[in-house]
């Protein structure tokens, strides 16, 4: 019988012995208080973040959404323009003679007026808006084209002179350019230098 109480407590020595060492073992491997608190703090971050970029996304595909759906007639309203300048072009080229006469040519003139406010009308409700610069006007580089400069029309360099072709805007976003025809800035007098002396 000593021989099997000996042999439970040698087994019970080595247990205790082969258990020692993983306890020692195990335990740094175990996550301390701060090592948990420094994930947790690390995945919140990551969840804000990700949030973040998430509510970024959203708010950048709606404001793409509205800018699609304002500007999508853009080159359909481009085109649109030159109609708008050739029912003007045609009801100009009439001399006011003929327009007093009556008959078919007033009854025509009636009508082109008419398409043209129908245009202008549908425009508006669009969103496009018609640049017409007033003569004396600054000229702006963002609204106005300059094609030509005048020298000697006694008014301030850079004021329109004349407007060859009225522009539009569309919703503020210019759609095309107003062409004008503006004074040049006159050249200051240089004093002159007597040279006698």
């Amino acid at each position: 019988m000593t021989t099997e109480t000996e042999n439970t407590e040698a087994t019970a020595t080595e247990t205790e012995a082969s258990a020692a060492p993983a306890e020692t073992e195990a335990a740094p491997a175990s996550p301390t208080v701060e090592s948990l608190q420094a994930e947790v703090a690390d995945l919140k971050d990551r969840v804000l973040r990700a949030f973040a970029e998430a509510e970024n996304l959203r708010r950048r595909a709606e404001r793409e959404r509205e800018d699609t759906a304002k500007y999508a007639v853009t080159k359909f309203a481009r085109d649109l323009t030159s109609v708008a300048d050739n029912l003007r072009r045609a009801l100009e080229s009439v001399p006011a003679e003929a327009r007093t006469e009556g008959g078919a040519l007033t009854n025509l003139l009636d009508g082109v007026e008419m398409t043209e406010r129908e245009l202008l009308s549908a425009f508006e409700k669009a969103g496009i808006s018609k640049i017409d610069p007033a003569l004396g006007e600054k000229a702006d580089p963002n609204k106005h084209e300059v094609l030509f400069e005048v020298p000697g029309t006694g008014q301030p360099g850079g004021s329109v002179i004349q407007v060859v072709q009225t522009g539009y805007q569309i919703h503020g976003r210019l759609l095309r350019a107003a062409k004008v025809g503006v004074a040049k800035a006159e050249a200051p007098a240089t004093p002159s230098v007597d040279q006698t002396a």
